[in-house]
């Protein structure tokens, strides 16, 4: 039986790694819907004409007159309405939500919503809405499946024993480029900060590798899908990135997953669970490998960690509040607006200031993600002028 995708995020990191893993699976996986923002035109026409999908969302209403024009034949369509019809579509079986940012959570619902299982490489919505989608997924009968290569792991690992058995869950961070920095932090430049030592990744997510924001986010995300307490929950520095993350068992038994640092292995793991398929993918060599060092969390100069437990503790709409801030610095870091360290001070300010707010619908994380933005960008406004 071949299963039938919905790729949402297609031009990005992911989305090619996804691709990836359909050519090597031609006979397992086909492609239904593509959806992306639509600024690489060249790059979803070459999709469309090797996957043959029935239906291509972007947002941008300008390239999707030009896909049309294209592509006759496939079905364009166009605006945020396009992309929910991408996840909803009813010839898609399993949904891999890429798109980055808040701005993946609408689409990840409607997938649920519409009973598609769900490859969640987008942790953002997690992040703002985990128990919504979690309570949305039992109700549908349809699974969340990570493809986070942490989450991947910890997933894989969780299959070794019963969840009274697990004492703990430990992420493993590469420490970012500026793991060993000294000096001036301020003087960083976005070239510096996408930089990164190991990964592969979009430019938001390698922004948040170096401040490892990405961790605390990744915190929260293993929260909610493995249903483990933030307490339960730890950081450690693994700057070869081969041993992905770790449980530790009630009897002093831990559990890794480690692969080569590529994310064609996670992504096939989500597409094939609960199944494992073989692969021609490169493989690790032990002999290879050297030496795999572990540090300790610097919670002084990566404060993020400690912020998203904050989030965290305070529940309802803080994470959503967190994500949102950190979402708006990050850009206005790429854009030299503000200086490197402004993104976890502003996220930090913001945090403390907020007033708790409940979360218990879609449209409750949407306008705390919207007001955690707007507070951003006020906060962030004279020092963008200065």
């Amino acid at each position: 039986m071949t299963l039938s995708l919905a790729l949402l995020g297609s031009t990005g990191s992911i989305g090619h790694s996804t691709l990836e893993v359909v050519r090597h699976h031609p006979e397992r996986l086909s492609i239904s819907t593509l959806a992306a923002r639509g600024s690489d035109v060249d790059a979803l026409v070459a999709q469309a004409r090797e996957f043959e999908p029935a239906l291509i969302a972007v947002h941008d209403e300008e390239a999707a007159r030009e896909l049309a024009t294209r592509l006759p034949g496939v079905e364009v369509v166009s605006g945020s309405e396009g992309v929910l019809a991408a996840a909803a579509h009813p010839d898609v079986d399993r949904v891999v939500a890429a798109m980055v940012g808040a701005a993946g959570l609408a689409p990840a619902w409607a997938a649920l919503d519409a009973g598609k299982d769900l490859a969640l490489a987008n942790k953002e919505a997690l992040v703002v809405a985990g128990p919504l989608l979690q309570g949305l997924a039992r109700r549908r009968g349809v699974e969340i499946v990570p493809i986070d290569s942490e989450h991947v792991a910890l997933h894989q690992a969780l299959r070794c024993g019963e969840p009274a058995e697990v004492r703990r869950l430990v992420l493993t961070a590469s420490g970012g480029p500026f793991r060993q920095r000294r000096g001036d932090w301020a003087e960083i430049t976005p070239a510096e900060a996408l930089a990164h030592p190991t990964w592969s990744m979009g430019r938001k997510i390698s922004i948040d590798s170096a401040t490892l924001m990405n961790k605390g986010l990744e915190l929260i995300e293993a929260h909610h899908l493995f249903d483990v307490a933030p307490d339960e929950i730890d950081v450690v520095v693994h700057p070869q990135s081969q041993v992905h993350s770790f449980v530790e068992y009630v009897d002093g038994s831990w559990i890794a997953q480690l692969s080569v640092n590529d994310m064609i292995f996670s992504v096939q793991y989500a597409l094939s669970f609960p199944d494992r398929w073989g692969n021609e993918f490169p493989r690790l060599d032990p002999a290879a490998m050297g030496s795999l060092d572990f540090e300790a969390l610097d919670g002084e100069r990566f404060p993020s960690v400690g912020l998203a437990r904050q989030a965290v503790a305070a529940g309802g709409s803080a994470p959503a509040v967190f994500n949102a801030v950190n979402e708006v610095a990050v850009y206005a870091f790429l854009d030299e607006a503000i200086p490197f360290p402004s993104i976890v001070d502003t996220v930090t300010r913001v945090l403390d200031d907020h007033q708790v707010g409940a979360v218990e619908s879609l449209e409750d994380a949407l306008n705390w993600d919207a007001w955690g933005r707007r507070r951003a960008r006020e906060m962030l406004a004279p020092r963008a002028g200065a």
